[in-house]
């Protein structure tokens, strides 16, 4: 027999016969999902903003994410591709400057000195600039399939 078979369980004291056992706590229901989505029109017209800043910038496939409730550390993503990477740079750069101008300031950016993937991240809103394989290699349309998500044109 192998030492860690031949451990006992530790004994559990014995309750007075008839005495029901206690169950753990029941947890308090989950709010419905539409309920945890604060509204956040600030946030809204930014990532709109945005989006259509990109589609200026002739960037492709420009989709806006609402992710209010479904992830902690922004409210909205919006997405979006480019055809060469440095068409991906000087997109996100475009973005960034304008929106700078306007008083939003970015918390962080990442990316630049590649191309495949640019994210600005304007704290409610975080921006991806993607170059066209790298968006289908992570596919973060997929992975936020839950999310509502509106078309810009």
């Amino acid at each position: 027999m192998s030492p860690a078979k031949s451990k006992s369980k530790r004994p559990r004291p014995a309750a007075p016969r008839g005495t029901p056992r206690k169950r753990p706590a029941r947890r308090a229901p989950q709010p419905a999902a539409a309920a945890s989505r604060a509204e956040n029109p600030e946030a809204l017209a930014l990532a709109r903003r945005a989006a259509q800043l990109l589609v200026d910038r002739k960037a492709s496939d420009v989709v806006l994410l609402d992710v209010r409730g479904m992830s902690s550390y922004a409210d909205y993503f919006v997405i979006a591709s480019g055809d060469s990477e440095r068409g991906v740079v000087a997109t996100a750069e475009h973005v960034r400057e304008t929106l700078k101008n306007a008083g939003h300031r970015t918390i962080g950016t990442e990316g630049f000195e590649t191309g495949h993937w640019v994210l600005l991240d304007f704290g409610e809103v975080v921006v991806h600039v993607f170059f066209n394989e790298v968006r289908a290699f992570y596919d973060l349309d997929g992975l936020w399939a839950d999310a509502l998500k509106e078309s810009v044109a």
